[in-house]
């Protein structure tokens, strides 16, 4: 019988690789956010970037941010570090249109508790800011990141990029709906062209809607008049803020909505979800449309929108096919 002898060099190769340490996970050295620029419109009462990409990397991670700066080299503003006070629902609280009817009522749910302006997540690296940001002066903050998982941690330089903007019109105001359908004595249901509908921050005070309905001239329709009013069988302004009475002027419906985002729910009644709808009619004797005569149509308003910010705002929602007849 042949005796084979395995030479020691070659055993201890072979131990050499049995020993060798198996890597534990992986932590991908392309981490990223969807873009490196992440904008926080100051004021808004959230703002969220996108959560980190992981790129295959074993969860779970851990995420740090790491020297936060100024762009531009100069000391980081003091705001980022500092605490401010906003009002926030108490913690299991929720907004309820048909019983929080007053301010009083309103108030009994919220809390003041200090914030500071910027937070991040740990667990997603998503960076959140809430309404204390106003007080970040505006500029383009850079920060890297520091990922750890089972893998080991990993720096990533220059990872992101905060641009601290004022919002625009379009941050302020998401349209939802708008439609205009007009009805005859009978019934029968016309769709008309689509309003156009502008909305315009005049002031940071208050918490307050003035919309102004117009003709395609710009004639303002008199709510105190009764040129516009309510439909009784679908929502209205009340629906959604009911703390004080909406106001009919001769050019404008006026509503103090005291908190932003309004609506701050949707108004479901009756088993239906209406959403953030909102009804209101010009009744025949007030409009003629293109190509109707006086007293055959009144018009249906529809319209849906989120105000993200508190502020006095003032709403142009104009027919564009039709004129308005004054009552007298």
């Amino acid at each position: 019988m042949r005796k084979y002898l395995i030479p020691a060099f070659t055993l201890l190769v072979l131990g050499a690789i049995n020993c060798k340490k198996i890597q534990q996970g992986f932590l991908s050295e392309t981490l990223r956010y969807t873009s490196p620029d992440l904008y926080a419109q100051r004021g808004l009462a959230l703002v969220q970037s996108a959560k980190i990409f992981a790129d295959g990397s074993t969860p779970p991670i851990s995420f740090e941010l790491l020297n936060l700066r100024d762009s531009s080299g100069k000391p980081l503003p003091e705001a980022f570090n500092t605490k401010y006070d906003v009002t926030v629902f108490k913690p299991g609280m929720s907004f309820n249109a048909a019983t929080d009817t007053t301010v009083a009522l309103l108030n009994a749910k919220r809390e003041t508790v200090s914030v500071f302006p910027m937070d991040f997540n740990k667990a997603s690296g998503q960076l959140s800011f809430n309404k204390a940001a106003l007080n970040i002066p505006l500029g383009i903050y850079n920060f890297d990141i520091k990922a750890t998982n089972s893998a080991g941690s990993r720096v990533y330089p220059s990872f992101g990029r905060i641009h601290v903007v004022d919002p625009t019109q379009e941050d302020m105001f998401l349209i939802e709906d708008n439609v205009n359908n007009a009805f005859d004595l009978a019934g029968t249901t016309f769709a008309k062209r689509n309003p156009i509908l502008k909305f315009t921050r005049v002031s940071a005070d208050g918490a307050r809607i003035i919309l102004k309905i117009s003709d395609k001239n710009g004639s303002a329709f008199n709510p105190r008049k009764g040129e516009v009013i309510a439909r009784g069988d679908r929502p209205t302004f009340l629906s959604y803020a009911k703390f004080n009475p909406v106001v009919f002027t001769d050019t404008a419906l006026v509503c103090d909505f005291e908190v932003a985002p309004f609506p701050l729910a949707k108004y479901i009644a009756g088993g239906t979800d209406w959403g953030h709808l909102i009804y209101y009619r010009i009744p025949e004797k007030n409009i003629i449309f293109d190509g109707s005569s006086l007293g055959t149509l009144n018009a249906n308003l529809r319209f849906a929108f989120t105000i993200k910010m508190e502020g006095t705002f003032i709403i142009e929602y104009q027919l564009p096919d039709a004129v308005r007849v004054p009552a007298p």
